[in-house]
This record gives C-alpha cells, sequence and structure tokens, in this order.
C-alpha cells in the first residue's frame, strides 16, 4: 500500500515510466488579510521603500530596505529584499556577542554564577546601558539579561573583555566564528553594534545567527522572552516590540543613523517557527508595525508539510525476471517542506521510473525519482530507492517467465 502521506499529495499512481499527478485534497483559502497582503498596493499607497520584497508568490511591499523571513525547520526563504547587501547591523551585532557567550557555556568554559569585572572602558559606554558599575563584580546570568532584554553596550563590552582580553580581540573570535557559520556578507570591529564603517552584516547572516541561537542553545533562549529586567535599581523594558506584544519569542533590535530601525524577530504558532530579519526602517513604530504585518504575512501564506519519511513506500513498480513480482519504491530520507498554503490545487508530482525493472535488485538501489513543481512550491527533485532486495529467477523460472512473455501470458 502507497504511504498515506503521499496518498495525500495524488489522487493516483501508476505503473507508467513517467505519471503525473495532480494534488487531490483542498486546503480552505487564506484569510482575507493575507490574500490583500498578497496583491500590490497602488502607486499612491505604495511603501516608502521603492521596491517591494521578493516572496515564492509575488511581491510584496514592506517599508524595510533590506529584509528576509525564513522558515526555521526546512530553511526555505518566504520573504527576501536586499537580503546579501552589507549593511550597518547595529545592535543585532549582539547576536553574535550572545552567541559566544552561550558557546562558553555549553562548554562549561563559562557559568552562569561566574562574576565579571567591569572595567572602566565597559563602564563608559555610551548609547543603550545595563548601568553596571566600574569595578563591580556582575554575574553572567545578568549580564546576559543585559544584553538581550536591555540591549546594554557595556554588558556587552563586559563579555568581550572577559572572554578574549580586549573588545578588538573578541572581534577577530566573532569574525572566525562567523566563516564557521558560513557568513558571507560579515565583518565584525565591535561587539556591541557600534557605527563603525567596517562592521557590516547583511539581513541572511543576522538570520542565520539567529537560527543557530535557537537551535544550538534551547536552554538559554528562554532569555529572549523575558519582557523586563531590573538591574542596579533600574528596570528596563525588553526593547523588541513584538516580544512585548506576544507576537515573537525573540531575538533583537537595533537602530543607528545608517542603519535604521532594525529587527530580528522569532516567533512560533502552532508549532512552526518562523525567523525574520528587517532593517532601515524609518520609525520604531514602523519597525513594530512591519514586524507584525510581514510575520503575520509568512504564517498566514505558508505551513510546513511532511511528504513522506524515510522507508514510505511511495509506489511498487513491476519487476522482470525476479522473484518477486514487484518491488517497492521508497524514500531514501525524511522530506518535510514549507508550501503555500493552496499547493494542494497548483502542485503537479510526477514519479519517472524504468518499467519493468530488471532483477537482480538490492535494497536502496536508486530506481527513479520524484519532482514536485508548481507556484510557490520549492525545486524538488528526489531519489526513489528500492525498498527491498529482489533477487533474480533462476534458469527455469527465467524459461517460463520468457515463454510467458512470448505467448501473452503476461510477465
Amino acid at each position: 500500500m502507497l504511504s498515506r502521506r503521499f496518498a495525500l499529495l495524488a489522487s493516483a499512481l501508476t505503473s507508467a515510466c513517467v505519471a503525473a499527478l495532480p494534488a487531490a485534497a483542498q486546503l480552505r483559502r487564506p484569510p482575507a488579510s493575507a490574500q490583500k497582503l498578497l496583491a500590490r498596493p497602488k502607486a499612491k499607497d505604495a511603501a516608502p521603500s521603492g521596491s517591494p520584497a521578493d516572496t515564492p508568490l509575488g511581491p510584496v511591499d514592506t517599508a524595510a530596505k533590506w529584509a528576509i523571513a525564513v522558515d526555521f525547520t526546512t530553511g526555505m526563504t518566504l520573504l527576501e529584499k536586499a537580503a546579501d547587501e552589507e549593511m550597518p547591523p547595529s545592535s543585532m551585532t549582539k547576536l553574535m556577542t550572545i552567541y559566544l557567550v552561550y558557546e562558553r557555556l555549553k562548554q562549561g568554559r563559562m557559568k552562569l554564577e561566574d562574576e565579571l569585572t567591569v572595567s572602566e572602558r565597559a563602564w563608559r559606554m555610551s548609547g543603550s546601558k545595563m548601568f553596571v558599575q566600574v569595578g563591580a563584580q556582575v554575574k553572567v546570568e545578568d549580564l546576559i539579561r543585559g544584553v538581550i532584554v536591555q540591549s546594554g553596550n557595556d554588558a556587552a563590552i563586559v563579555f568581550a573583555e572577559a572572554i578574549s582580553g580586549s573588545e578588538e580581540q573578541f572581534a577577530e573570535l566573532m569574525n572566525t566564528k562567523a566563516k564557521q557559520l558560513g557568513l558571507q556578507h560579515t565583518n565584525f570591529r565591535n561587539a556591541t553594534g557600534w557605527p563603525d564603517p567596517e562592521q557590516r552584516m547583511s539581513v541572511r547572516d543576522i538570520a542565520v545567527v539567529a537560527r543557530r541561537i535557537i537551535q544550538d542553545f534551547p536552554e538559554y533562549y528562554h532569555y529572549d522572552s523575558e519582557k523586563s529586567y531590573k538591574y542596579n535599581g533600574i528596570e528596563q523594558g525588553n526593547r523588541n516590540p513584538m516580544v512585548q506584544k506576544g507576537t515573537a519569542d525573540g531575538l533583537k533590535t537595533g537602530h543607528t543613523e545608517g542603519g535604521g530601525y532594525g529587527l530580528a524577530a522569532s516567533a512560533i504558532r502552532n508549532g512552526r517557527r518562523i525567523v525574520m530579519v528587517l532593517n532601515g526602517m524609518a520609525s520604531m513604530r514602523e519597525r513594530a508595525e512591519e514586524g507584525d504585518r510581514l510575520m503575520d504575512w509568512c504564517f498566514a501564506n505558508f505551513e510546513d508539510v511532511t511528504l513522506f519519511s524515510a522507508g514510505d513506500v511511495v509506489e511498487r513498480a513491476p519487476v522482470w525476471l525476479g522473484t518477486s513480482p514487484q518491488v517497492p519504491l521508497v524514500a531514501g530520507r525524511d522530506l518535510t517542506l514549507t508550501l503555500p498554503r493552496n499547493w494542494r490545487n497548483t502542485a503537479t508530482v510526477k514519479l519517472s521510473y524504468d518499467t519493468p525493472v530488471r532483477a537482480p535488485i538490492m535494497k536502496g538501489d536508486v530506481l527513479g525519482k520524484l519532482t514536485m513543481t508548481g507556484r510557490g512550491v520549492p525545486p524538488l527533485d528526489v531519489n526513489l530507492l528500492a525498498g527491498a532486495d529482489v533477487p533474480r529467477l533462476g534458469l527455469p523460472g527465467r524459461a517460463m517467465a520468457a515463454l510467458s512473455r512470448l505467448t501473452g501470458g503476461g510477465g
């Protein structure tokens, strides 16, 4: 029998060499609000960005100068605009700073209860602050909250100096880790995101770091969802507007004159997570509105679909001169895709394999391919493998099969 998951994909499978399959099941249309987002606004209503973001479903206007949204599970890009263009990352830089802190905690090279000394340089740092005092001993856990919740430049420098001796050396460590994570458009000069013409990241690179924080350090990610933190008698709210509203559970905001207002956010709904990075907006209000609007659009228009799991039988192919008349064709791996919510109405699935398959057949032999196409569907080309051994018939059996075929008896 075919797998139940694959039965949802296609209305029928045949033993022809190539079978084109319309997806059978119907799915409700996206909410009206989501459908409006799909349409390009008229010129007079267009967002001030000057150009839309690209999506698998067509252009979507956004006020962000740089933007990307990625499905956490599959890594599929749902929305992007100048995603690989280098830009000032502002305080979103601190995601890499905190990544390196979490890495040391996980390695046992640092503990949450450890106390780190505040240098005069950290104490004097301008911009957003945790308000640590010079010479004070501050617990690592407090400093984490100072970086994540309060976006403290002073706290970031305390970490940098504790780990590498100086912020300059820490920046080199950040660049080394950037290469290890595969970041292509990143260069660090400091741990805070303080304006520097050579401090650059792309929104795609920021999204990579954000995903890796959630993936690699789930035991520490809970700090991101804290809405406020009080230190040294001063209580500050989380600067992430989506965290404050409960529409995201992390990660970071940023603002500089060169980069505008930025936001790295992640949200999970019904078990599905999306990571989004926006930058270059004109105000805090615009940042908050765009963050919610585009996150809603991503959840409304896409879903994660498990097409089949490794070992699921996709088709049974006829066998020539084998001890079994058929061989199961199976998926070689679990396959989960991010697809438009109406994919069942538009997707086409094709199976391609030689028929009949000549014995002998070894389990794991590549016998065919499955391809899937459709509007908004990522390119899919999956090998179909033999799910069982099928030895070749002995000489008498082969003779009988050949005779049966010649006399029209099948085979």
